[in-house]
């Protein structure tokens, strides 16, 4: 219980400072997946019920603290499909760290267009997929870089 306190401490930390950084490239809702920093050592070192707790929790404090109700509603739309993506390569153990974190980011740019396409009813949206996908690949792979590397650290440290 104490590590879950501890990562979700951390995602809300990390929610507020990208939500300082001004990363945006002509494409509403990119940002660089810090929190899922947390969110992903939670499924590897405690499963998924703590990363799910984490997850929701962060979304919806980090909503209200730092956003406003719809960038709740799309971080959790966002959240679920990359959550249940993520949790399925874990399980399977199909890819390593980066690999999971990788699909992550890209399912969850997939979820928030999906549900941005159904609150402005057109799919016109969906024309920011490509470049979202990359975006979701490329900070996919460095949050994913960096769990692999600090995992292993806090494993030691909190068990």
């Amino acid at each position: 219980m104490t590590r879950t306190g501890l990562l979700l401490a951390t995602a809300l930390v990390l929610s507020y400072i990208e939500s300082l950084i001004p990363f945006f490239f002509g494409i509403p809702g990119m940002k660089l997946g810090l929190p899922n920093l947390a969110v992903l050592l939670a499924l590897l070192l405690d499963g998924w019920r703590e990363a799910l707790l984490i997850n929701v929790l962060r979304i919806v404090l980090s909503g209200f603290l730092f956003g406003n109700l719809f960038s709740i509603l799309f971080s959790l739309a966002g959240a679920a499909i990359s959550f249940v993506v993520m949790m399925f390569l874990v399980k399977r153990k199909i890819f390593g760290i980066a690999g999971i974190s990788i699909a992550g980011g890209v399912s969850h740019n997939i979820g928030q267009l999906l549900i941005a396409a159904f609150v402005v009813k057109t799919s016109g949206i969906l024309y920011d997929a490509p470049p979202l996908m990359v975006a979701g690949s490329i900070t996919g792979f460095f949050i994913g870089i960096v769990t692999a590397g600090v995992a292993p650290y806090l494993k030691k440290a909190m068990d």
